[in-house]
């Protein structure tokens, strides 16, 4: 039987290429980073494990904002060390005034996470699941 042994990738489109790379260049050289590959018109950043590209979307795909409920991408989660760096990803955007949909709390049991925009309107989420279980020594 074949079996996904993970996500190798995720690419995306953009509306403004060059917007759209200054902000996730400072966001993900902030959640640890680095360019995998610049092409002039597509470029990629990987963690060593998660790998994300974003290139611009042709004519047609600009003649409609993304909207939240539309078919395709919902939101792309990144699954951060702990509770602390959900904060730390939350100041850090506060201080990029991104636009944080749903600030740092716990929303499920034991799953605390941000969510945010980026500059199309993708919606973005940190999120630490596990943290109380795994401090009170529980299984998750």
């Amino acid at each position: 039987m074949v079996r996904v042994v993970g996500i190798d990738h995720l690419v995306i489109r953009v509306g403004d290429y060059e917007r759209s790379k200054r902000f996730y260049g400072r966001l993900f050289t902030f959640l640890g980073f680095e360019v995998l590959g610049d092409y002039g018109d597509t470029i990629g950043w990987t963690n060593g494990k998660t790998r994300f590209w974003i290139g611009e979307a042709d004519a047609e795909g600009k003649k409609r904002p993304y909207r939240i409920g539309d078919i395709g991408f919902h939101h792309y989660a990144f699954e951060l060390r702990s509770r602390k760096d959900v904060d730390d990803l939350q100041a850090f955007l506060r201080g990029e005034h991104v636009t944080i949909v749903d600030p740092a709390a716990e929303y499920y049991d034991d799953y605390y996470a941000v969510f945010f925009l980026d500059p199309d309107g993708l919606k973005l989420e940190g999120m630490k699941y596990g943290e109380a279980a795994a401090a009170a020594g529980a299984e998750i």
